[in-house]
């Protein structure tokens, strides 16, 4: 009895074990994961366009193509581990929120990584990987999607009768995409507030702030950049 037991151990470590071309499949996997996912991580960075971005998305880039490699190995062509792996998945909540869609992708990308290294597909991968970086450098070079206008809101305010015209025509001279979108009136106390359009060839937006600032009647000048996410 203990004879066969022995027997039947030694076949089911026998059958789990892992020969020197599995340890070299394994780590190689590992590897290649974890190297093109610091490549896209520092691409992340050299192209990120938001004001700030989050370090530890930085750290994600590089360690989920290594998990989700490491999750391939193990299923590989298991039918059962793959059902208990969606089974898993299906309990798990992600509640960190993505507010650019340019995260989402690289998400992806990192996903797609690790599914292929995991596979063994490590020529697919790097092949696949430089092709995406070439298309990303391309539209961050001549900055694809970016508007060339700039919106902006400009507040002008003062303590005396002014001359709307003059503004008026100062604000003409550095674009003609401007529109008053609000007006106070308080005994001697006044506000104007406008919707500027600029485009990156018109004159610098400090000479237009100069140029108003030089009214008798205008006490304050303000100009604010209303976008969400500003270029780099």
């Amino acid at each position: 009895m203990l004879d066969e037991q022995i027997i039947i151990a030694k076949k089911s470590f026998a059958s789990i074990a892992l020969t020197s071309d599995d340890v070299f499949n394994i780590l190689f996997s590992l590897f290649v994961a974890a190297a093109i996912g610091v490549i896209v991580s520092q691409v992340y960075k050299l192209t990120h366009r938001g004001v700030n971005y989050e370090l530890t998305f930085m750290s994600s880039l590089v360690l989920l193509p290594t998990v989700v490699a490491l999750v391939m190995l193990f299923i590989r062509s298991n039918l059962v581990l793959s059902l208990g792996l969606v089974g898993s998945l299906s309990i798990i909540r992600f509640r960190t929120p993505i507010k650019d869609t340019r995260d989402m992708v690289y998400l992806f990308w990192a996903i797609a990584i690790g599914l292929g290294a995991g596979t063994f597909n490590w020529a697919m991968v790097a092949l696949a990987s430089a092709f995406i970086l070439v298309v990303i450098f391309i539209m961050y070079l001549i900055k694809y999607g970016r508007s060339q206008n700039h919106d902006y809101i400009l507040v002008v305010s003062g303590t005396s009768e002014f001359d709307q015209a003059e503004i008026k025509r100062i604000i003409n001279g550095f674009t003609k995409d401007a529109k008053m979108r609000s007006q106070t009136l308080d005994d001697e106390l006044w506000e104007t507030v406008y919707e500027l359009s600029l485009s990156e060839t018109s004159e610098p937006i400090e000479n237009l702030l100069k140029a108003l600032k030089e009214i008798d009647a205008i006490s304050n000048v303000s100009l604010l950049a209303p976008q969400l996410a500003l270029p780099v």
